[in-house]
């Protein structure tokens, strides 16, 4: 063992600041080590859903209209590192681990919820904040969309609306004459744990 990190045998010495303190700013320097990481952030185009990234995953996509910062209890908060965040582990997480959408889309919120935390600020006004600015598939302020975006998520959430459409349509007993609705309901159960989770997020995020 090199002596000039540690002596090999006195015990070391516990920090005396709170656990809480040492973990947030860890995952601070973290976020940091992320966003540096980023070989090119675009903001001159619109995005849905605020963020995206491109095919190859070389570029992030932030939309043109979001503000680079949110004012919050008289402190001026970098957002923009937390949608680099959001989407680098998302498009890492369906790249490199063969993830679906959905998962990958999870395990980054969380990612991003986490890192909102520890910079001081309560999710549910970042959350509040972001969504001022959501432009959704279909949007008239859509006119400059990236031609290399990569649409997956899109694809996936048009996917996640006509499944939760359908499963409306079984739980009214309203489907259409030859379907059988027992086979709907089989089907709509395989992605049951995709469409539970993400209708969670979709409930929060109307509060």
């Amino acid at each position: 063992m090199p002596l000039d990190f540690c002596h090999p045998q006195a015990p070391h010495r516990k920090l005396r600041i709170p656990e809480w303190y040492v973990s947030s700013l860890m995952l601070d320097r973290a976020l940091d080590a992320v966003v540096r990481r980023v070989k090119n952030l675009d903001r001159e185009h619109d995005v849905p859903y605020l963020a995206g990234y491109s095919n190859d995953g070389k570029t992030i996509y932030i939309d043109r209209h979001m503000p680079r910062t949110m004012k919050y209890r008289s402190r001026e908060i970098d957002t923009d590192r937390f949608l680099i965040l959001h989407e680098e582990v998302e498009k890492t997480l369906i790249d490199q681990l063969g993830l679906h959408y959905l998962h990958a889309h999870q395990i980054a919120l969380r990612a991003e919820e986490a890192a909102v935390r520890a910079a001081g600020v309560l999710w549910r006004d970042y959350d509040r904040f972001m969504q001022k600015y959501v432009k959704r598939i279909g949007d008239e302020r859509l006119t400059k969309i990236p031609a290399d975006l990569d649409l997956k998520p899109y694809r996936d959430e048009h996917d996640l609306d006509l499944l939760k459409r359908m499963q409306d349509a079984v739980d009214r007993e309203d489907t259409p004459n030859g379907i059988d609705p027992t086979k709907v309901k089989r089907a709509i159960e395989r992605h049951a744990p995709e469409l539970r989770d993400r209708l969670t997020v979709m409930a929060r995020r109307k509060r």
